[in-house]
């Protein structure tokens, strides 16, 4: 059995060390001057002195200096022969120790990259539209046509397409240059917030934690001036998150709202991310996520929207694509997403492409005015565009609320767990075609993003037309109660531990978020809400598990 080998070299040279503190003894003695003082264990040596200076002599000494330093080249060769375990072995030096800071790497990037992305700037007009896409839910069981409302030359999407191309091939003969922002291995969570978001980030933040993630946190900035101090500097590090300012590194309005996703991402210090938007938070560990299928295998996963896919039959010309049927995918929902930059690197630069000339080009294209039309479809289309693999979750997003007179007030989106969805399509069921060909899977993601749960902001009241905290008849009530399928498939009362999340931000950082700074008693606001809802049980309390 191998002793421990981290213990052994310090116990053989403390023996050394004994061994060196008799040699003084027997020569202060011997030159008639008074022994040294004993660091180790003087009362255990003085009780033998006498017996000891008897014993030895000048010649002796001399052979045991030898047999000392015998000792020390045995436990020199010792030390660095001696087969090191994981569990045994203790790093002096942290394994980034060496690397260069990351707001430096984050720049050297962007300064490769930016000419890049202007070199190939669509030379052409915007394209032009017929009007927008309709909200048609999505249905795989029906061939439908693709919408055709955007207008260009021909001259124009010939440009575009060359154009598309050569980033493309630019990006492959800079890959030298293109260094990786992130850490190899590293994998943490990203997310963008400022403003009236941050309070709201802050509350996922906490449900993340709540659930057991130890993931580390990289929350971005657009500028400085969505930086606050006080949370940036005490409030987010104490949750292994920290703060960065995208303007720090590609300059100041230079990327707007939704452009800050695909940058942030790329700039993260990650190689493996789970995104979150501010306002989305998960049912349980994300990290296990990327332990599992469908991601270990292709490297980005996306959830689904509602509606039915609505890109443009110009864009799959542009990029050289053959366009998938209507049937084919819902449209995604990029609140939240699992990728690897170490797998995914083109496409998202790709992405970054399309996001940097969205406003002007490839948001009309990929969306063409159909709800929520700017960054959501550019991830998996830019996968696509470049042949890389990726998951789309198929079963579909459920909305959540309560009831009232035109049916179901919603006021947030329930994703599913991607393992699940994963194993059913394995056994080649569809549950997005048939719901009874097997049970639904658990919910793993929520979307509280109509309206954002901020206590300073609208949340209370009639504020909202979705009037989340109120009952029909204008008391106090739940978010989210229906459907009751749906939240069956929390699996616990998730709605409560959201709120006691929102109340402890209410009252411990009432007075930290700038926008906060002009609002009155919203602890106490919270606190009665909280006693009105959740102190107690209530007759129409929904079911929160599958088998109640």
């Amino acid at each position: 059995m191998r002793r421990n080998s981290t213990t052994r070299p310090s116990a053989l040279c403390e023996s050394i060390y004994k061994l060196s503190f008799l040699l003084d003894l027997v020569e202060f003695d011997r030159r008639g001057r008074a022994p040294l003082p004993n660091p180790l264990n003087q009362s255990a040596v003085a009780p033998n002195y006498l017996a000891i200076m008897g014993a030895f002599r000048t010649g002796r000494a001399k052979a045991l200096i030898l047999a000392m330093l015998a000792l020390i080249l045995v436990c020199t060769v010792y030390l660095y022969r001696s087969p090191i375990t994981a569990s045994s072995a203790v790093p002096l030096v942290p394994n980034t120790a060496f690397e260069v800071p990351l707001t430096q790497r984050q720049k050297d990037f962007w300064k490769v990259l930016r000419p890049i992305i202007e070199r190939h700037k669509p030379s052409c007009p915007s394209p032009e539209k017929r009007g927008d896409a309709a909200a048609l839910h999505f249905d795989p069981t029906k061939e439908q046509p693709r919408p055709d409302l955007t207008d260009m030359s021909e001259e124009d999407v010939h440009k575009m397409e060359e154009s598309h191309a050569a980033f493309i091939e630019d990006v492959k003969k800079s890959d030298k240059e293109l260094k990786p922002i992130h850490t190899p291995g590293k994998r943490g969570l990203v997310s963008t917030a400022g403003s009236t978001y941050l309070p709201v980030f802050v509350s996922s933040l906490r449900m993340l934690r709540r659930v057991g993630s130890t993931l580390p946190v990289e929350l971005y900035m657009k500028d400085a001036t969505e930086h606050e101090k006080q949370v940036c500097n005490e409030v987010l590090p104490k949750l292994d998150a920290r703060c960065l300012v995208l303007a720090d590194v590609v300059g100041k309005n230079i990327i707007e709202h939704y452009q800050l996703k695909i940058f942030a991402v790329l700039f993260s210090s990650f190689e493996e991310i789970v995104w979150m938007d501010a306002d989305c938070f998960p049912l349980g560990k994300p990290e296990e996520l990327l332990d599992s299928e469908p991601f270990k295998t292709n490297g980005l996963v996306t959830w689904p929207d509602f509606w039915a896919t609505s890109a443009s039959p110009l864009y799959y010309r542009i990029s050289r694509q053959q366009a998938p049927s209507m049937a084919a995918r819902q449209s995604s929902e990029t609140g939240t997403f699992l990728v690897s930059k170490k797998t995914h690197s083109l496409a998202l630069l790709l992405a970054a492409y399309y996001n940097f000339y969205g406003p002007s080009h490839y948001f009309r294209l990929l969306s063409q005015g159909g709800p929520g039309e700017g960054d959501k479809e550019t991830f998996i289309q830019a996968a696509s565009a470049v042949g890389a693999p990726f998951y789309t979750v198929s079963e579909r997003v459920q909305a959540i609320g309560h009831a009232n007179a035109d049916g179901l007030s919603g006021s947030a989106m329930a994703q599913s767990d991607p393992r699940e969805d994963f194993a059913l399509v394995q056994q080649d069921k569809w549950r997005v075609k048939d719901e009874a060909i097997a049970p639904a899977p658990h919910i793993f993601f929520i979307h509280a993003n109509y309206p954002k749960f901020n206590p300073g902001d609208r949340i209370f009241g009639m504020g909202w037309e979705t009037t989340p905290t109120l009952k029909e008849d204008g008391s106090a009530g739940r978010a989210w109660m229906a459907p009751p399928d749906t939240i069956k498939r929390f699996g616990y009362d998730v709605e409560k531990a959201y709120w006691e999340e929102i109340k402890w931000v209410s009252c411990e950082l009432e007075t930290a978020f700038r926008t906060w700074e002009n609002k009155v008693d919203l602890c106490k606001t919270v606190e009665e809400y909280w006693g009105h809802v959740f102190t107690k049980p209530h007759d129409d309390d929904p079911k929160f598990t599958l088998d109640s």
